[in-house]
């Protein structure tokens, strides 16, 4: 009994070693300064905007059937097969550039062809698909999507951008100074351009389900913007004697573990839909993944920051406070 009550204490004194040890290379909070971390990262915001807009300008956005036009085959199989596997089957009956989509555990199936390889193709290839496969398939659907369908997705979807940032800056030139405005709305622009490039980049198909998930992350972009510029503001009307540096840190530290709680279990959803929900969906969850995280990067180092190098001051919000109190 002696032993085990003595061996409890001895790791409850190693724990506590270890604690105090670890606790040891960690500044205390007053001693975290984070200007020039911010400084830095809005560096590194301008340069990869630079690469998003270079990738954009050389080998533009990789459009889906949604906007380009073309068949979509759909179809199911009774037993599960790989993605692998139907992919090299399909690859004997069609040409070269369709794409195959898998849902429901791989046995929903979606086949896309564009419009330029020909309607012969898109016709004919499932009947011989489904005889000579060695598989119990099971024809769902065919359907062509027009080209002018295509513009018109185009048109629309650019119409409920444009809406939802017009939307967005009526609400921040109401909600905030002019300077933290510009911030957010800098912030809003870079987690957008940092998307599409790297759509760009990396030649993924940009669909309606990717041009939807912009709209998300303009949401979630603007939530975590208005977080940081109102605790910014909070600040700037109490502190009295601190700088402007040592007030925006003060607002960051505070709203820092907030922002990071948030962020993680956003991304811990966005994944079980990667990973899970099938490659219908896969654009959608990479755009989001992508969103969420440049979006957490730029409400510190961009939405706050950017006001500063504006000359942001304690006495803008103050003459504010008096114009408002002076209404009738």
């Amino acid at each position: 009994m002696k032993d085990k009550t003595s061996k409890k204490l001895i790791n409850i004194s190693s724990t506590i070693l270890v604690i105090r040890t670890f606790k040891s290379f960690i500044p205390c909070r007053e001693e975290l300064k984070i200007t020039s971390l911010r400084f830095f990262g809005l560096s590194v915001a301008m340069i990869t905007m630079f690469f998003s807009l270079l990738s954009l300008f050389i080998y533009g956005l990789n459009l889906g059937l949604d906007f380009t036009g073309g068949y979509l085959t759909e179809y199911s199989t009774k037993s599960f097969v790989s993605q692998q596997d139907m992919q090299r089957k399909l690859s004997d009956y069609l040409p070269e550039g369709f794409t195959v989509s898998s849902a429901k555990s791989g046995t929903e199936w979606s086949v896309r062809l564009a419009e330029d390889l020909g309607e012969g193709s898109s016709s004919h290839w499932l009947t011989d698909f489904v005889h000579t496969s060695g598989w119990e398939i099971t024809p769902a659907d065919t359907m062509y999507i027009g080209s002018q369908v295509g513009e018109e997705l185009i048109n629309q979807g650019g119409l409920a951008l444009l809406t939802a940032l017009i939307i967005v800056l009526s609400y921040l030139s109401f909600r905030f100074e002019w300077r933290l405005a510009i911030g957010s709305i800098a912030a809003l622009f870079h987690d957008v351009l940092l998307v599409l490039g790297c759509f760009a980049w990396f030649g993924l198909s940009f669909d309606l389900t990717v041009l939807a998930s912009l709209l998300a992350i303009i949401g979630y972009s603007l939530n975590d913007s208005i977080i940081v510029g109102d605790k910014v503001r909070e600040l700037l009307k109490i502190e009295n004697t601190r700088t402007i540096n040592d007030v925006i840190d003060d607002a960051v530290k505070a709203i820092f573990i907030r922002t990071l709680v948030t962020s993680g279990t956003t991304l811990a959803t966005i994944c079980a839909v990667l990973f899970f929900a099938g490659s219908s969906l896969q654009g959608f969850a990479v755009s989001l993944f992508i969103g969420v995280v440049v979006g957490t990067f730029s409400s510190i180092s961009i939405a706050i920051t950017i006001p500063q190098f504006l000359g942001l001051q304690r006495a803008h919000y103050w003459q504010k406070d008096q114009d408002i109190c002076q209404l009738p």
